[in-house]
């Protein structure tokens, strides 16, 4: 059986490193495969069933999260409301189903890192705890970086916590920011900002949002979806400011296992 990553540029592909080791785990190398599908255009993905008929289940990264969604018979009512998909099943039948599995590992992974950070503690003093992590969510702004496929799905698993979220882009639009608009005040009022930008990304390790790191503190949380180098030098300027700081090696060992259940429904 053939699974695979579909995405351009692939540099460097968590994904197939991932799914050769478990398939060797679960004593499946000698059946089961995970190929890169670098592709330039959306459109490669409708010769791919013809190239690769036992082809069961693929992975979408950058660019390709939202026009993907225009070659699948059917989208996932989740999927659909984000407006991204990052995991595709095909069916016996030939179907193809769209789902996104990026919003639940980023989220399970996003309150695992603010518990074992003890976040409510250290910006309020207060001890954390689910219920009092709640209500703080519910009464907080998060800033997400990036308007691209996977900003879409960590928008949704903010709000799903309650907590109002923000756009920021390098062009001006309806319901966004820019980075000029970030001033140190304005800072004060987001004590979470999320990264969905590919800036920092290995080997382009010098590149950071624009931001004024300064005026971060113990209150802020930096969630970077990038995570190799493990630290970018966005979480390291953040983390110098007294910020909170995480990578998002957590939410692709996540999504990764919630694609697999999907596969093998």
């Amino acid at each position: 059986m053939t699974y695979g990553l579909i995405g351009y540029p692939l540099t460097h592909s968590f994904s197939k490193g991932y799914f050769t080791e478990k398939f060797a785990e679960l004593g499946l190398a000698d059946s089961h495969q995970y190929l890169n599908f670098e592709m330039e255009d959306a459109v490669g993905f409708c010769s791919l069933r013809e190239k690769y008929p036992d082809l069961k289940g693929c992975n979408v990264t950058i660019p390709h999260k939202e026009s993907i969604m225009a070659y699948l018979d059917e989208i996932d009512p989740t999927a659909a409301r984000i407006g991204a998909v990052n995991c595709i099943r095909f069916d016996e039948n030939g179907q193809t189903i769209g789902f996104n599995t990026d919003y639940k590992g980023f989220q399970q992974d996003f309150l695992q890192q603010l518990r074992e950070h003890d976040w409510t503690a250290r910006a309020f003093g207060l001890p954390t705890n689910d219920d009092l992590l709640e209500t703080f969510l519910e009464e907080t702004n998060a800033l997400v970086l990036g308007t691209g496929g996977a900003s879409l799905a960590v928008h949704e698993a903010l709000r799903e916590l309650g907590i109002t979220t923000m756009a920021v882009s390098r062009r001006a639009g309806e319901d966004r920011l820019t980075y000029a608009d970030i001033t140190p005040e304005l800072i004060q009022d987001y004590h979470l900002i999320i990264n969905t930008t590919p800036l920092g990304m290995y080997p382009k390790v010098d590149a950071r949002p624009e931001l004024p790191y300064t005026a971060m503190g113990p209150a802020h949380y930096c969630y970077d979806l990038v995570y190799n180098p493990a630290e970018t030098l966005f979480l390291r300027l953040a983390r110098e400011a007294g910020a909170g700081t995480g990578n998002g090696t957590g939410m692709l060992l996540h999504q990764a296992e919630a694609g697999w259940a999907i596969w093998n429904e």
